[in-house]
């Protein structure tokens, strides 16, 4: 068992490298094509803390939110500055639509679910499901507002909180999964990617300096803006207020981060070649860290609340396969409203990073609409399943 954060990180990101170097040298195998490397690590990161291979020790968890509060703004900051943020205005209802859509397939599955098989609860379920359907429309934050404001007893509340570990951990995996599949799914949908496609060629373009690839002083100077924006932004997310129970330090620093993105985006930090190449080591050590969070040794306790878990989400996706049809929805659109319901303010924009860098700024926006808005859907939620 590793109890030295050092230690844990430099496992986690070896694998990382390990997974990498693997799709690259198998990249025309066509298991690759189905199960992307970004997938695989997540997998593996999760299998080995379900193994027990990572302790619980304080320097592991010192580590981890060390490493991953530093990484994550600066990430996105990075990715950011490729991005013509006109291509986020155009986008404009297509993405509250999407937004709307996954809002309410969620909302539908949480209802649909707990009046099925309401008996199989224990009492004051929907007090659990009212909290745990504010994370899933928002984020934990909305979550642990809700248990004070809905007064969850702590035995049931932790139901809510193996469904928001268990489920979501495999909801992420699925969206990433989902990724190389984009292009059938949007001509199934007859969908208009015209956005997605011309944010592409417009960071090719922007990246036409890469072709010789980036040399030691442009690594440099990435990597030490993106941690200094990235300290930057936290500790001035730290001296704003809270606002409610959802807009924390956190989301202050990644709105911080995000603006600085797109501000330097417009000045000559934007043609600093390697950009994507640092981004994207950041990304996959973020994900492994995410992902060595996610313990799957509790599958076996209580059931039926993992099983209603899975259920809601099946909803969830029929629901929005549906619209999608419909009304003509792209995957990348649907991905990302989902994930910035389920998953929140960190794996949206990483999900939108997996389609298209360009388009983080969705990733970001969503999420944010989720933070302000979960409390109240899963106060919503609440007295709906309260009145069933």
């Amino acid at each position: 068992m590793i109890q030295d954060g050092f230690m844990y990180v430099s496992v986690l990101t070896a694998f990382a490298a390990l997974m990498v170097g693997i799709e690259k040298r198998f990249k025309a195998n066509r298991f690759f094509k189905f199960i992307p490397g970004i997938v695989l690590i997540y997998i593996g990161a999760a299998l080995m803390q379900t193994a027990g291979l990572f302790g619980d020790s304080e320097s592991n968890v010192a580590m981890y939110t060390g490493v991953k509060n530093a990484l994550l703004p600066a990430m996105l900051m990075l990715m950011l500055l490729k991005c013509d943020v006109r291509s986020v205005i155009k986008l404009g209802p297509r993405m509250l639509g999407g937004f709307i859509v996954a809002v309410f397939s969620i909302m539908v599955g949480f209802i649909l679910v707990y009046a099925i098989f309401k008996n199989f609860y224990v009492e004051d379920t929907w007090k659990a499901f009212g909290a745990l359907s504010g994370s899933w429309t928002g984020g934990s934050a909305n979550m642990v507002a809700l248990q004070g404001i809905l007064d969850v007893p702590e035995n049931i509340f932790g139901y809510a909180l193996m469904m928001d570990t268990i489920n979501y951990a495999v909801w992420v995996m699925f969206m990433f999964w989902l990724v190389p599949f984009a292009s059938k799914f949007n001509k199934w949908t007859k969908a208009d990617v015209s956005f997605i496609e011309n944010s592409i060629d417009e960071v090719a373009a922007t990246s036409e300096s890469e072709k010789e690839g980036p040399q030691f002083q442009h690594l440099l100077y990435l990597l030490g803006l993106g941690l200094f924006v990235s300290a930057f932004s936290t500790f001035i997310g730290g001296l704003l207020p809270e606002v409610g129970a959802v807009i924390n330090a956190t989301s202050w620093t990644i709105m911080i981060a995000s603006v600085v993105g797109l501000v330097l985006a417009v000045t000559p930090a934007a043609k600093i070649p390697g950009t994507l190449d640092v981004s994207n080591v950041m990304l996959y050590i973020v994900v492994a860290l995410i992902a060595s969070q996610s313990d799957f040794s509790n599958l076996a306790q209580a059931p039926i609340y993992l099983v209603s878990g899975f259920l809601i989400m099946f909803v969830h996706l029929v629901i929005m396969l549906l619209l999608a049809k419909l009304f003509k929805y792209d995957l990348f659109t649907l991905g990302v409203a989902s994930l910035a319901n389920i998953g929140g303010m960190a794996s949206a924009p990483m999900l939108a990073a997996a389609y298209n860098r360009a388009l983080i700024p969705v990733g970001v926006i969503m999420a944010l609409m989720g933070s302000f808005l979960g409390t109240y859907f899963g106060m919503m939620i609440a007295k709906i399943l309260g009145a069933i």
